[in-house]
């Protein structure tokens, strides 16, 4: 199929892969006819099409490495046949459990020492040009030694519980094994970052133990142990933390930590029912999808369909895999089998679940599918001891036998003993001679004893095959939620690169300003695909945002996508029919509030600085103007992004600031609309006062005596306005706040982080006072207040300009059909009455004196009045931020404004007001020049 797709003539040369894993398949079947023809006969079809499946996605996703996995692979399924050569009966290795214990932990640990860390683990040893991932072999080792030593002691396990009150627990000596594999997880998760190895080694050895023993108190233990372990993992270490929280929440980390899962659910939502078809998918848009994510680009590729049927395989593996352990001949066999079959079948179930968003993602690769010599070197050495194991089994004219009837040459030192004994429950010794000497054993007569203790394992065995086959149903169940149901979703998201990608052929409409000038546009290619370009290069880019198949989209290009692509256009009865059936279109031009003049002015006046502006109309919310300093290039954007993406940050939307003395107009205006003050009343402004214990302080520590209210918001008094504050009270300015935008997404068409204010009932006095003053201080659950955005700080200043009436502002102004027909427009919308208009008249009084005689002075434009108010907030490190906010003219604005300035390093402290009088000037100019045209 995949050579049908590339369209390449097929051929004896162009089908050398598949041909090649065809003879590899052929000779490796006539061996295990020879070496060992009682095996299971299903098991190797099953590894080889799963193997299969997964060169053919490596040719197709990297071919550079598909060569080497196909090497791999005959390697492997020699080194199969050589331990089904070498190792001819699975209990010859019970003598040596010990030793493969202590090996499987040392090369467990060995990364630890000498590892090389890669994307965030350390599991890799170099020697050479030769690499290698010792916890593949680790994980077999550890698995026989598990097995073993259960198959010994499985009888004193089930016998030595302990009843506490209704619950029987085992010993805490029969649990040390457990205890110790615990901690070995954990070490693994601590020093080698490897969520995926310490949770498969923790799952398969809590299975072996159940298997053996049929205490469900072992399952419960366990599973306390790795809760307890989980919590600690999470709390005490980022990587862990980082792993759980991308889980959770992707998409709000899609352009970092998320980048990798967020491409693989796009990938499954685009495959569907049936795929996009072999070589067709964009799942090389995944970081190491190759190793990592192959199931996501299967799921793309082929399909639900395709994805249920690798599940599926794996479960048939896991169901012929714990057949084997029901027959083997003894319990060392049967252990070994249910161990190396749970290896494979929880490693499975774990990634495939991660690349699903079902559990968090570990790491860990796709059996037999993922590239990777080590681990599919390791997969088949495994599939060779299952083969073996069920060669042995019953059924050949072989007994069952239980790991006491072995031989007492074989017998665990704990389970012999010299004389003649007669146990309490019916146990007895036989004496047996060796040498000169009389030796007695024993045997423990419990439901775990001999053909009995078969039965019992049989019966356990038959519940895990239904647990397994709960679990996978549950992948295939979500799955398809991912495929089916949730697709449609996935697909429309704003950062869906896929999409973007499929819209190439797609003409998209262009992005323009008020006043007519183009900001994006698509222009068409030889080979029909359509590329966007920005011919005013950065002019409003954090408005206007991007669209890239890499990174996805943001701005009006994300949130207007389905109008620039024509999927929503019903302005003619002909292209809402097309929107209707899906029929691709012309895509609809979106004309923005935002006028070009203005913006270049801002962004001017911006230059140099880390801040942002914002540059609203005062009686509609319209946004005439917004900028964030630094700012990016589309054309840099993946530089952008790999450098830590700061100029990303829409600082007048996506930034919360302290507002510092900007927040006495909140403050101003529920005092007097209350009537807890007027401007007219006196009250005392020392450099210093105490409120609620603690101390307020004027900046610089000036004294400004005894001053009227509108003198003290001139000169921005803390301690007048503290003393204003208290007496507002908490409630209330809390409640201001949020009459003003605080509190909520404000935004028609646009993101914008909601500012901040506390609970009131958790403020104290003088936490209250300083949140009056404009700056947040205090510790409680509810986050310090105020924090504003640059935006909200403009709608304070709309609001006081629109007579008491706040605006909700909007940057998208009107559609356009590809004709050239406006098809819709956005309609003002209120956020409600603030403030009486009274009020709003005292306040932008108040206001004039602050440009005029206060500290705004900066902020003068000749012939004419603007009203405004300063701010300068504390940051970390001893800097100052500079805030202003204003409008103009005085008694009829055109234009409200709010600027920040961050001071990194150096003094900005009132330059805020002076880069808002050089806005303010060069706006009403235009404004004037374009109402005279």
């Amino acid at each position: 199929m995949y050579v049908l797709n590339s369209n390449v003539q097929l051929s004896v040369s162009t089908l050398g892969v598949p041909l090649g894993l065809f003879a590899a398949f052929a000779a490796a079947h006539v061996a295990i006819r020879f070496l060992a023809p009682g095996a299971d006969s299903a098991i190797l079809p099953i590894v080889f099409v799963l193997s299969g499946t997964g060169i053919t996605f490596l040719t197709r996703l990297a071919p550079e490495s598909a060569v080497s996995q196909v090497v791999w692979l005959f390697l492997s399924v020699a080194a199969m046949v050589a331990i089904l050569a070498v190792v001819r009966d699975l209990d010859s290795l019970a003598d040596y459990k010990y030793t493969l214990g202590l090996a499987g932990v040392a090369l467990l640990v060995l990364p630890m020492l000498v590892g090389t860390e890669q994307n965030g683990s350390k599991l890799w040893i170099y020697i050479g040009g030769f690499s290698f991932q010792p916890g593949e072999f680790a994980k077999i080792l550890i698995t026989l030694f598990l097995a073993f030593y259960l198959a010994t002691n499985r009888e004193a396990l089930s016998a030595s519980m302990r009843r506490v009150g209704p619950f029987s627990l085992p010993r805490l000596r029969m649990l040390l094994p457990l205890l110790v594999m615990w901690g070995i997880s954990l070490l693994v998760v601590v020093f080698e970052r490897d969520l995926g190895s310490a949770l498969l080694f923790f799952a398969f050895f809590v299975i072996m133990i159940y298997v053996a023993t049929g205490r469900v108190s072992y399952v419960v233990v366990s599973l306390l142990l790795l809760a307890l372990g989980g919590i600690a993992c999470y709390l005490l270490f980022g990587h862990v933390r980082n792993r759980v929280d991308i889980w959770i929440d992707p998409w709000s980390a899609a352009s970092s930590g998320g980048y990798q899962i967020v491409q693989g659910l796009y990938s499954l939502a685009d495959g569907g029912l049936s795929g996009v078809g072999i070589g067709n998918g964009l799942a090389t848009t995944i970081p190491f999808v190759q190793s990592d994510f192959i199931f996501a680009a299967i799921g793309e590729e082929m399909g639900l369909l395709g994805g249920s049927a690798v599940l599926l395989l794996f479960l048939l593996f896991c169901v012929r895999g714990l057949a084997t352990a029901a027959r083997a001949k003894s319990d060392c066999s049967a252990f070994a089998a249910v161990g190396l079959t749970c290896a494979i079948s929880v490693q499975a179930f774990v990634i495939v679940g991660g690349v699903t968003k079902f559990l968090p993602l570990t790491g860990v690769t796709l059996p037999f599918m993922s590239q990777g010599g080590t681990s599919l070197l390791a997969s088949f050495l495994i599939v060779g001891l299952l083969l073996r194991a069920g060669d042995e089994g019953t059924g050949r004219e072989t007994q069952l036998r239980s790991a006491i009837e072995r031989g007492s040459e074989r017998r665990d030192p704990v389970l012999s003993f010299t004389g003649q004994v007669r146990g309490p429950s019916g146990a007895h010794a036989a004496s047996v001679v060796h040498g000169s000497h009389a030796r007695g054993s024993f045997g423990l007569t419990t439901e775990e004893s001999g053909v009995l203790g078969r039965v019992a394992l049989g019966k356990r065995l038959t519940s895990l095959i239904s647990v397994f086959a709960l679990l996978f149903a549950a992948l295939i169940a979500n799955l398809t939620y991912v495929q089916q149901i949730d697709a449609a979703r996935i697909q429309n998201l704003p950062g869906n690169n896929h999409t973007i990608a499929r819209s190439a052929y797609v003409q998209r409409g262009a992005i323009i300003t008020s006043d007519g000038v183009t900001l994006a546009e698509s222009t068409q290619q030889s080979d029909g695909t359509y590329v966007r370009s920005y011919p005013q290069g950065t002019l409003a880019r954090h408005t206007v945002g991007y669209i890239s198949t890499q990174y996805g989209s943001d701005g009006v290009e994300s949130t207007m996508n389905e109008t620039l692509t024509g999927r929503k256009d019903y302005s003619n009865w002909r292209s809402a029919l097309y929107s209707l059936a899906g029929v691709s279109q012309p895509g609809s031009t979106v004309q923005l509030t935002i006028n070009s003049q203005i913006q270049r002015a801002v962004e001017r006046a911006l230059e140099g600085y880390t801040g942002a502006i914002v540059v609203l109309d005062p009686s509609t919310g319209a946004v005439l103007a917004k900028a964030s300093s630094p700012t990016y290039s589309a054309d840099d954007l993946g530089s952008v992004i790999t450098g830590g993406g700061s100029e990303l940050v829409d600082r007048t939307t996506d930034s919360l600031y302290a507002p510092g003395s900007t927040f006495k107009a909140v403050t101003l205006a529920a005092a007097l609309d209350s009537g807890t003050t007027s401007l007219d009343d006196t009250l005392d402004a020392p450099a210093s006062i105490e409120v609620g214990g603690a101390e307020v302080t004027n900046i610089h520590d000036v004294d400004y005596g005894t001053v009227t209210v509108e003198d003290a918001f001139a000169v921005s008094s803390n301690t007048a306005f503290a003393q204003i504050g208290t007496a507002v009270g908490s409630e209330r300015l809390v409640s201001y706040a949020t009459a003003f935008g605080y509190g909520q997404q404000i935004g028609q068409d646009f993101p914008c982080v909601a500012s901040l204010m506390p609970v009131a009932s958790e403020m104290t006095e003088w936490e209250t006072a300083w949140a009056a003053c404009g700056q947040p201080v205090g510790q409680h659950e509810s986050p310090a207040g105020p924090q504003t955005t640059v935006m909200q700080n403009a709608v304070v200043a709309q609001t006081i300009a629109n007579g008491g009436v706040a605006m909700n502002p909007y940057v998208v102004g009107h559609v356009l059909s590809p004709e050239g027909v406006e098809t819709s427009s956005t309609a003002a919308r209120s956020l409600g009455q603030a403030i009486s208009a009274t009020t709003a008249d005292q306040l932008k009084q108040a206001m004039l004196q602050v440009v005029e005689s206060g500290t705004g002075t900066a902020a003068q434009v000749s012939g004419v009045r603007v009203a405004g108010k300063t701010g300068t907030a504390e940051v970390e490190n001893g800097n100052v931020n500079s805030l202003f906010i204003g409008f103009a003219p005085y008694d009829e604005p055109t234009l409200a404004i709010s600027v920040c300035v961050e001071g990194r390093g150096s003094n900005v402290e009132g330059i805020a007001a002076g880069i808002a009088g050089e806005v303010i000037s060069e706006t009403l100019q235009i404004q004037a020049s374009g109402a005279a045209r």
